[in-house]
């Protein structure tokens, strides 16, 4: 009963690491939080009048469209506006991104 109840606590110990994800390398663009998807593509003087108006830049998912937080912004000062390919780990409950390398996009 012991192995039993010392595997389930271990198990819940490391059920938010998993929900954390996993490192995952994507094409998308850097926008700002007002305008979202809009930006993608058309729009870096914008971008980066809306971010240095108070904005938080975001990274929108090339593919799916989707925007998500950037939950280390200073990681993308560089690129606001670009076209960019990230290694990045995600947080679907929060719909944010932590993202640990940017380039531009090839």
């Amino acid at each position: 009963m012991n192995r039993i109840a010392a595997v389930a606590a271990l198990a819940l110990s490391l059920a938010p690491l998993a929900a954390m994800g996993t490192d995952t390398t994507i094409n998308g663009w850097i926008s700002d939080a007002m305008c979202g998807a809009k930006h993608a593509g058309s729009g870096a003087a914008c971008v980066k009048k809306c971010i240095d108006g108070g904005e938080a830049p975001v990274f929108v998912d090339e593919a799916k469209k989707q925007v998500w937080t950037i939950d280390n912004p200073d990681a993308v000062k560089s690129f606001y506006g670009d076209h960019v390919t990230v290694t990045a780990t995600a947080d679907d409950s929060k719909k944010s991104v932590h993202i640990t390398s940017i380039a531009a996009a090839k």
